[in-house]
């Protein structure tokens, strides 16, 4: 069993930066590929960023690019995301996601859904 528990998600002006943190637990959890998801009222829920084990290796949805960083330290157990020049379009509620291997991070949320989901944490952004 995996556990997954997000933080940081709070209100913020257009332009302003937040950063989005998840802690995780269980077995396997070292080299577990890891990721973040958001979901906004009346909208699926649709890829952000993933991360490889070793941090190595990170994708972002299109929609993120230049904005948003995702990094992991595997020593503390935590997966942060800061996201920079945020825009009302971000508001949604982010989940922390995971997968176990041998998924690449490529994958994960494109064409492996995660495993594991965090509760989320609610981000909004006003203009």
């Amino acid at each position: 069993q995996v556990q997954l528990v997000e933080s940081g998600g709070g209100l913020v002006q257009a332009g302003g930066s937040l950063r989005l943190s998840c802690a995780f637990s269980g077995r396997t959890f070292s080299s577990i590929v890891m990721g973040w998801f958001r979901q906004a009222p009346g909208k699926e829920r649709e890829f952000v960023a993933t991360i490889s084990w070793s941090g190595g290796n990170t994708y972002f949805a299109d929609s993120v690019k230049d904005r948003f960083t995702i990094s992991r330290d595997n020593a503390k157990k935590t997966m942060d995301l800061q996201m920079s020049s945020l825009k009302p379009e971000d508001t949604a509620v982010y989940y922390c996601a995971a997968a176990t291997p041998p998924t690449p991070a490529q994958a994960l949320g494109v064409q492996t859904p995660p495993d594991y989901w965090g509760q989320g944490t609610q981000v909004t952004v006003s203009s």
